[in-house]
């Protein structure tokens, strides 16, 4: 008698917490409705990396955006861009140049240098031995017009623009003095050298991506461009560029 009695006690709490639990699944599901109704998404939680959301930059709604950054390649340089709108920008790049690309052609500039030396006799030359960079800086200033590039992938953007360049270096040239005559015991003394700045200056022309779809507010970027001097070997041309990281406030 006693052991019916449990099972129907048994048999009648279970109904009860059924019941109960389906009451609370139906108040789930509708709540989960209207939160996805009213703010339009998913309200499901998930965690892990799943769980990781882009930070929102350059915000039609947000604009100005400032960017300070660093820039790898040709040059090395600190980079500050200011974003007044979606479309525009202005990009101040300040640093130092790939000096080692510049070889060659500092090499073949010593020609144009060693003219200034004029103690030379008669029938006497000068050949090229080494030379060195003692100081080296360069700016560069650039208006870039940017294309929103989101159906290819969110945060692309392509950007074009102009800009003008500066740059200032100082060079040491070592050579071998040649009299012309036999050697003699004091040919060491041939050896000499002497030093020269270059002050380029020029257009350049501007071509690049910038990506910006990550959890920290930076955008990644990588750029060529196109300079022509027009001051100390005017037409004379060359492809710099490089990539870089800035962080956008």
């Amino acid at each position: 008698m006693y052991f019916k009695k449990a099972i129907l006690l048994i048999l009648f709490a279970a109904l009860c917490l059924s019941a109960q639990a389906q009451r609370s699944r139906s108040r789930s599901i509708k709540k989960s409705s209207y939160t996805r109704d009213r703010y339009n998404y998913n309200a499901a939680r998930v965690k892990g990396a799943k769980a990781k959301v882009a930070c929102p930059i350059f915000e039609d709604s947000k604009y100005p955006y400032h960017g300070f950054g660093f820039k790898l390649g040709d040059p090395f340089a600190l980079t500050y861009k200011f974003y007044p709108n979606k479309n525009f920008s202005l990009a101040i790049d300040a640093g130092k140049p790939a000096s080692g690309l510049y070889n060659h052609y500092y090499r073949q500039q010593f020609g144009s240098y060693y003219t200034q030396l004029d103690t030379m006799s008669e029938g006497a030359s000068i050949t090229y031995l080494t030379h060195k960079v003692k100081s080296d800086f360069i700016l560069e200033a650039k208006l870039l017009y940017h294309i929103d590039a989101k159906v290819i992938s969110p945060g692309l953007q392509f950007y074009v623009g102009a800009g003008w360049e500066w740059k200032n270096t100082r060079l040491r040239y070592d050579y071998v003095y040649e009299s012309g005559g036999l050697p003699g015991p004091n040919d060491l003394n041939n050896l000499g050298n002497f030093s020269t700045s270059r002050f380029t200056q020029g257009p350049q022309a501007v071509i690049g991506i910038e990506y910006s779809y990550f959890q920290l507010p930076i955008s990644a970027f990588m750029e060529l461009e196109y300079f022509t001097d027009v001051e100390i070997d005017p037409g004379w041309s060359r492809v710099e560029g490089g990539v870089g990281l800035r962080y956008i406030f």
